[in-house]
């Protein structure tokens, strides 16, 4: 393979000095050298900055969106060289494609959810408006505008595609750009995967950039409006998180570290029991998947103390199943760590443990298929069995196939032994006993970023312990980093600024692009459900009524839907309501009649009504009372991929004295022609 490249500045970067070697996992042999000489990396940050982020912020939300999804099905297309290329990493089938497919669903899933909760827009506000004057003419809005610096990102060896795609995507949807920093470990594989990524043509210039070698001065060259995603030792995260230029410009600094996992076994889950079966299986699963180099793998398994025996022996059983070697070979269940040097860091870390542990699977000779075990990175799984005083288990991570059981005697000590390690990514508790598990977790959870109960219900559909999504935070406290990635639109939102925009009614409209109570509406002879999407405007308004309710009107509802609620019913036990008084109408025979007096019935661009939302019932209605209906265009959302768009209503119904007695959100599908 050669020198691997960067690609900084708009171009690819081939260093001029020799680099250092990169081996294959497996074999030993030199495949590729590595070196960051000659990257400027000033220069770099700067065209980001000044290239990439003016490129992406002229994007929507929808927009980026849907450049994210076309990437992943373009990624997905070019998947049989990636897998080549990650086999040479020590990665078996499966491993690879945790790190290449589940890649590839961070794009779709961020893509996704971006388009389902994002507008199509520039702009996301967060929250509701706040009133900050009695008369309505001074309000106030939290509005969220992206960054307009470089986010850095700098990736651990263990997962060359996914560590750097799960912080791309929610990047790209901020409009925030990336460079991308990987392990050298593993560079060759996130190499290939840039130069696809660019190759694809549907990234604009500048919103990604490569550095292959080491960061050199990047970090001296960081401005307040860049940001730090990092993922690797806590301490490097450490070093990184007190670099002069971080604390100097306040720089955003995300930190997923070292993290000593725990999964707990319940007292109900005996041998016999689906759960026994499940603890020991996840437990198998994350000590060999990717050979045990996931900051999610199960560090100490914590089990009652009267079933540490059986599920030493159910554990041990099921390792001695595992194959190991080359993982060209199909038979082949766990492969190589991504090293020689990185085999020795996980022997030196299993030595410390050994201090207060004993070996219970994994002292033998190593039997490999297919492979040299001085060449290759191989080692065996290894089992440890510690006392429930040990000290080493919860300060020691061997970054390998290696776990620790110790026991607990009872709810306490389990959430004690879990809390002794300072922090962790993930958490999991195997149980069908509720009882226990609400306790266990509302213990557990303030150490934990997340936390996974598994039990014969929801086996069948578990993505499993060491598996982060993209919908929920991927992070954790203390010892793991403090940060959060992904998570979400909480992933996107920590790549923008959060601003607190006060004023008018009518300037916060125009700044949101969304109608504020008190902003001006525009009634005219067109209804506004005879308006296209491109001739809607917001604050279009109609208004409807008046129509009286009757008591007839109030028991013919009853009668029709089977809703005779007393309070509708009988006046006597209305009256005695602290709410009512006497009888009411019913809420939604209020909105029922809303929707009557506002809506245009003849066939036109608005398709289809999709739902409410918001909807509150501020005011009674009694029979007598008579009911007016204002509707106004509040938001308007074109779908990019579709010929029709949403628009959001704004609806209030007052009653005869100027009373609301119902706000509510109406959603509407509407032609764009």
């Amino acid at each position: 393979m050669g020198l691997l490249r960067s690609y900084v500045s708009g171009g690819w970067h081939t260093p001029s000095v020799e680099g250092a070697p990169l081996h294959d996992a497996v074999t030993g042999e030199e495949i590729a050298r590595i070196s960051s000489a000659g990257v400027d990396m000033g220069a770099a940050l700067r065209y980001g900055r000044e290239v990439g982020g003016p490129a992406l912020r002229e994007l929507t939300f929808h927009q980026r969106a849907q450049l994210l999804k076309a990437l992943g099905l373009y990624l997905k297309e070019h998947k049989a060289e990636l897998y080549a290329l990650s086999a040479r990493t020590g990665a078996t089938k499966s491993d690879s494609w945790i790190d290449i497919d589940g890649g590839f669903g961070v794009l779709l899933g961020y893509a996704s959810k971006a388009k389902r909760e994002l507008p199509n827009d520039k702009v996301y506000v967060d929250g509701p408006v706040e009133p900050l004057g009695r008369g309505g003419t001074f309000v106030g809005q939290h509005i969220c505008t992206p960054l307009h610096g470089v986010a850095v990102q700098i990736n651990a060896f263990n997962f060359p595609m996914w560590g750097p795609l799960e912080k791309f995507a929610p990047a790209f949807i901020a409009g925030v750009p990336s460079l991308i920093k990987p392990a050298s470990q593993t560079a060759y594989v996130t190499e290939k995967m840039v130069e696809l990524m660019l190759a694809s043509g549907l990234l604009p210039e500048g919103s990604l950039q490569l550095v292959c070698g080491s960061a050199g001065d990047l970090l001296d060259h960081l401005t307040p409006q860049d940001l730090v995603g990092f993922t690797g030792s806590a301490s490097t995260a450490q070093h990184l998180r007190t670099h002069q230029a971080v604390i100097r410009s306040s720089v955003r600094f995300n930190a997923e570290a070292d993290s000593l996992n725990c999964s707990i076994l319940g007292p109900d889950a005996v041998p016999g029991t689906p759960e026994f079966d499940l603890f020991v299986g996840q437990l198998v699963t994350e000590m060999t998947t990717k050979a045990g180099q996931k900051c999610t793998a199960i560090r100490r398994a914590l089990v009652p103390a009267s079933l540490m025996d059986a599920v030493a022996e159910a554990t041990s059983a099921k390792l001695a199943e595992v194959v190991i070697g080359n993982p060209a070979d199909k038979s082949v269940k766990m492969g190589a760590l991504a090293g020689l040097e990185q085999r020795e860091e996980v022997r030196r870390s299993l030595k410390a443990l050994q201090e207060n542990a004993s070996v219970v699977y994994g002292d033998g000779a190593l039997s490999l298929v297919d492979a040299d075990a001085e060449r290759g990175a191989f080692m065996s799984p290894m089992l440890l069995r510690a006392a429930a005083d040990a000290v080493q288990p919860h300060e020691v991570e061997a970054f390998g196939p290696v776990s620790t059981l110790m026991p607990y005697d009872s709810v306490s000590d389990a959430v004690e032994l879990a809390a002794r390690g300072a922090g962790s990514l993930v958490g999991s508790i195997v149980s069908a006993d509720t009882d226990f598990v609400r306790d266990v977790v509302i213990g557990v959870a303030p150490w934990h970023g997340r936390l996974l109960v598994l039990d014969r219900e929801d086996a069948g559909e578990s993505t499993g312990h060491g598996s982060p999504l993209p919908m929920l935070v991927h992070g954790g406290p203390g010892r793991a980093g403090g940060g959060e990635e992904m998570g979400g639109m909480r992933g996107v939102l920590h790549h923008m600024q959060r601003t607190a925009v006060q004023g008018s009614p009518r300037a916060l409209a125009a700044i949101t692009n969304r109608w504020v109570t008190g902003a001006p509406r525009n009634e005219d002879a067109v209804h506004p459900f005879r308006k296209t999407l491109a001739e809607l405007r917001l604050g279009d308004t109609v208004v409807a009524g008046p129509r009286e309710v009757t008591l007839e009107d109030i028991e013919h509802f009853a009668s029709f839907t089977g809703d005779t609620f007393y309070a509708h019913m009988d006046e006597e036990a209305a009256a005695a309501n602290p709410f009512f008084g006497s009888r009411v109408a019913h809420g939604y025979l209020v909105v029922s009649f809303a929707a009557g007096l506002f809506v245009s019935p003849e066939p036109g661009p608005v398709l289809a009504n999709y739902g409410l939302e918001n909807l509150r019932f501020v005011t009674p209605t009694f029979p007598g009372d008579t009911l007016t209906v204002t509707l106004t265009v509040k938001q308007i959302t074109p779908r990019e991929d579709q010929e029709y768009g949403e628009v959001r209503w704004d609806a209030d119904v007052a009653n005869q004295k100027g009373e609301s007695v119902a706000k509510y959100d109406v959603l509407t599908l509407v032609a764009k022609s």
